[in-house]
């Protein structure tokens, strides 16, 4: 692209949609600890008076663009350990920050651990899952690599989820036993993990 074209581009009156998606970035900063409440009523402020384009990106600037992920191995205080459901159920989803080892158990329950907004404090993570007569769902992000190798008894520990990744990249281990009942694995893109799952089930 040109500079005169850029600038043209630039100068291109801003859209309805264009500043929705502009708002929804400064709330995910505000949600994410980059900016505080002062600074976003600043960036909103911005954004509603803004004309044009190159007015949009001065609002946002300085944060991550659409679709991208700050690092994934992270120094952070854990969000917990343990997952439990037993006669019940439990859910881990959102930005949520996992140990090198996490034990999930469903037990006459369900389950649901959706990783695809997870951070990690070990470059390599160990998954135990352990389903009896009950159901675990994992959901996983596209940019780490994960490998399963658990066992279904009389049950089914789905293996969809398994990828290779680029160098670098964080690595999920995924064990565990299926007896009677299921441990599925999936890919974000091939599920909606915010309608399944039951909520409830303990935590450490």
């Amino acid at each position: 692209m040109t500079e005169r074209s850029r600038n043209s581009e630039q100068d291109m009156l801003a859209s309805d949609d264009e500043r929705d998606r502009a708002t929804e970035r400064v709330r995910d900063a505000l949600a994410t600890g980059r900016i505080d409440m002062t600074q976003m009523d600043q960036r909103l402020t911005e954004i509603y008076r803004a004309k044009t384009r190159a007015e949009l990106e001065v609002a946002t600037r300085n944060l991550p663009s659409p679709g991208t992920r700050d690092a994934l191995v992270v120094d952070r205080r854990l969000t917990s350990r343990f997952a439990l459901g037993m006669f019940g159920g439990f859910a881990r989803r959102g930005e949520w920050v996992l140990p090198p080892a996490f034990t999930a158990w469903s037990v006459f329950g369900g389950g649901l651990l959706d990783l695809s907004e997870a951070r990690f404090t070990s470059q390599e993570t160990r998954v135990l899952a352990v389903s009896l007569w009950g159901g675990t769902k994992i959901v996983l992000p596209d940019d780490v690599e994960v490998q399963v190798e658990g066992v279904g008894i009389f049950g089914l520990f789905g293996k969809r989820g398994a990828r290779r990744a680029g160098p670098g990249a964080p690595r999920v281990v995924i064990r565990g036993l299926a007896l009677w009942g299921a441990v599925i694995t999936e890919n974000r893109t091939s599920g909606n993990p915010k309608h399944n799952g039951e909520l409830g089930g303990g935590e450490s």
